[in-house]
C-alpha cells in the first residue's frame, strides 16, 4: 500500500508539471509586442515594433487630431516604454480595438506621412521586427490623404466591425432596461491615476458589481455595453442602449484634475451648454475618447447641438436629470460629493434622444486618498448600493406616474 501511494502521488505530480509545462508553452506562443523604440533621422522618425513572431498589419494615419495607426493581429505587450515621445511622435497607446484586432495609436506633434512600412526578419538577437517610417508632410497634404494611404502586409487583417454586445430586450420581458456602460476600453486607458490605476480598469470593476446588484434584484433587466477589456466608439455605446430598447443608461467614470487636491464623486446629463467651465472641460476630455481609440473622426456624427431638438428629446433630458438629482442624493448618504454635485455639458455618449442618459464620475484618481479608496471593494459597494437605490426610486416614480 505505501509504495502504491507512492506511484500515484509521482503520477499526478508528473500530470501536474506536464500541465504546467503545457501552459506556459502555450503562453510563450502567444504573439507579443516584445519592445517599441524610436529612431531619429534627418526629415525621418522611425517607429520600431519588436514581435514575438511576424504579423498581419495594417498602417494609416487620422487627422485632426494627426495620428498614426497600427493595427496587428491580437498580441500581447510585453514591458511597454514609459515614455514614448521623440521625433514626430508624442505619444503611444496600445491595447486591444476589437477581437482579434490589436492597436497601436501613435499622437503626432505635427503632420507626418507613412514613407514605408517594412518586415524585417530576426536578427543578430532581435526578434520579427516591424518598422514604419514617417516623415514631415504639409497639413494641407496629410488631410486629403491621410486616411486613402492604407498600407497593408500580403497576409491580410480581416476589416474592421466593431460588434454590439447588447441585444434587443426579449419581447416577452416587461422589467425595465438598465444599460450599464463602463467607460473607455482597449486601447483607450482613460485617465491613469496617481499610484498607475487606469480608469478602464477600475469602471469595469464598477460596472460589473453594479450589474451583478441589480441582477441579484430580479427587478431590472442588464444589458452592459462592455463587459471586458475592449473598446467600443461612443456612439455606439449609446447604439447598444437604443437596440436594448433601455430605459435608462448610466456610463461610469474615474474624473482627475492637474491639481491633485479635488476629490468627491459627480454626475452629469446633457445640455447644449455646459453649467460651468469644469463640466465642459471634463466633457471635452471624454468626447475624445474615439480619437484616442484611432477612429477617424471625419466620419462620425457632428455636435450634441444636431440631436437636442423635439419633444422626445426634451422629455427624455427632463428623466434624465430626474434620475441625476435622485442619484446625487443617494451618493451623498454614502460618499463624499464634489460641489454643486449635478452638472451639464455636451457629453457625446449621452446623446441618445430616446434613452434617459447619466454620466457618473465615481470620484477623482488624480487625488492620491480618493485613488486608494476607490480601488477599496468596500467603497465600490457603497457606489453600487447609492446607483442601485435611486434606479429604484426612480422607476417607483415612474410606475406612480403611469398609473
Amino acid at each position: 500500500m505505501p509504495c502504491r501511494k507512492q506511484g500515484v502521488g509521482l503520477k499526478s505530480l508528473m500530470l501536474a508539471l506536464l500541465l504546467l509545462m503545457a501552459l506556459s508553452l502555450e503562453a510563450a506562443a502567444r504573439p507579443a509586442i516584445l519592445d517599441a523604440r524610436l529612431g531619429i533621422h534627418p526629415g525621418m522618425t522611425r517607429v520600431v515594433l519588436e514581435l514575438s513572431e511576424a504579423s498581419a498589419w495594417r498602417v494609416f494615419a487620422l487627422p485632426e487630431p494627426n495620428r498614426v495607426v497600427i493595427d496587428l493581429q491580437e498580441v500581447d505587450w510585453i514591458g511597454p516604454p514609459e515614455r514614448f515621445s521623440a521625433g514626430y511622435v508624442s505619444a503611444l497607446r496600445f491595447g486591444l480595438f476589437t477581437p482579434g484586432i490589436s492597436r497601436v495609436v501613435l499622437d503626432l506633434k505635427q503632420p507626418a506621412a507613412v514613407r514605408q512600412v517594412l518586415e524585417l526578419p530576426p536578427h543578430d538577437g532581435r526578434g520579427h521586427r516591424l518598422v514604419v517610417d514617417l516623415e514631415e508632410t504639409a497639413a494641407s497634404d496629410f488631410r486629403t490623404s491621410a486616411v486613402a494611404n492604407i498600407q497593408e502586409s500580403a497576409r491580410r487583417l480581416p476589416p474592421i466591425e466593431i460588434a454590439l454586445p447588447g441585444a434587443p430586450a426579449p419581447p416577452r420581458d416587461r422589467r425595465p432596461t438598465i444599460v450599464i456602460d463602463a467607460g473607455h476600453g482597449g486601447v483607450d486607458p482613460g485617465a491613469i491615476g496617481v499610484s498607475g490605476t487606469k480608469e478602464k480598469d477600475l469602471v469595469l470593476a464598477y460596472s460589473r458589481a453594479l450589474a451583478e446588484k441589480i441582477r441579484a434584484s430580479g427587478r431590472f433587466r442588464v444589458v452592459m455595453t462592455r463587459d471586458d477589456d475592449r473598446f467600443i466608439p461612443l456612439r455606439q455605446r449609446f447604439a447598444i442602449a437604443e437596440q436594448a430598447k433601455a430605459d435608462l443608461f448610466i456610463s461610469l467614470h474615474a474624473n482627475t484634475n492637474p491639481s491633485g487636491s479635488i476629490r468627491g464623486a459627480s454626475v452629469y446629463t446633457l445640455s447644449e451648454e455646459a453649467s460651468d467651465a469644469e463640466a465642459a472641460a471634463i466633457a471635452a476630455r471624454e468626447n475624445k475618447a474615439d480619437a484616442i481609440g484611432g477612429l477617424d473622426l471625419a466620419v462620425q456624427p457632428g455636435e450634441v447641438g444636431r440631436v437636442l431638438l423635439g419633444l422626445a428629446q426634451r422629455d427624455t433630458m427632463n428623466l434624465s436629470k430626474t434620475y441625476a438629482v435622485m442619484l446625487v442624493d443617494e451618493l451623498g448618504k454614502r460618499v463624499e460629493l464634489l460641489r454643486n454635485t449635478h452638472r451639464f455639458a455636451g457629453f457625446a455618449v449621452l446623446k441618445s434622444p430616446t434613452v434617459p442618459s447619466v454620466l457618473l464620475e465615481i470620484g477623482y484618481i488624480s487625488h492620491r486618498d480618493e485613488e486608494r479608496q476607490l480601488r477599496d471593494p468596500t467603497h465600490r459597494q457603497r457606489v453600487v448600493d447609492a446607483v442601485f437605490d435611486a434606479i429604484s426610486r426612480h422607476f417607483e416614480i415612474q410606475q406612480a406616474w403611469n398609473q
